[in-house]
């Protein structure tokens, strides 16, 4: 049967920092909640033409098109340090520089259509990493960006992160 519930991680199972995020999601199911705000993020990105993917909301600012890049590599990122903690490796993982990232992705040079191809396909990867995982994996924990995080802290991580991203595209860009 596959794993829907895996219950909100406890305050010790992540950082501050994260819990900025993780506190955007409600419930505790996160995989829930990813399969909901798939849905939520392909119908608003669907409202965003080509031309308007491109700009950023003020001078200096990322694009459309930088910013939904960002949620995908960070989807991805997140999503490989729950794999990794979960198949029981204990090796601290690195933090990533999203400026780095960014700078390096060349993501205005993609068509708006193939960054949300994109997003769509790392979500639905996302989703069966987490409902195909045992609830015990889901639970085990290590150290990525020099904080201890768990699997299921990472699995609403990936949704609040996204949450954020989404309410700063409405609020600042549309």
């Amino acid at each position: 049967m596959p794993n829907t519930k895996l219950g909100r991680p406890a305050q010790a199972e992540a950082s501050t920092e994260n819990w900025s995020y993780i506190n955007l999601v409600a419930g505790d199911d996160p995989v829930g909640a990813l399969r909901a705000q798939r849905q939520e993020a392909l119908k608003l990105f669907s409202q965003i033409s080509e031309e308007k993917s491109r700009q950023g909301y003020a001078p200096g600012k990322w694009s459309i098109r930088t910013i939904l890049n960002h949620i995908s590599d960070c989807e991805r990122t997140f999503a490989y340090r729950a794999l990794w903690f979960s198949r029981g490796f204990d090796d601290r993982l690195p933090s990533i520089e999203q400026e780095i990232a960014a700078s390096h992705a060349g993501a205005d040079a993609v068509l708006w259509a193939l960054h949300v191809e994109e997003f769509d396909r790392v979500r639905l990867s996302t989703i069966s990493l987490f409902e195909n995982m045992p609830l015990a994996q889901c639970q085990r924990q290590g150290i990525a960006s020099d904080k201890p995080i768990s699997v299921r802290a990472l699995a609403f991580l990936i949704a609040g992160h996204t949450a954020h991203h989404l309410a700063v595209l409405r609020d600042r860009y549309l």
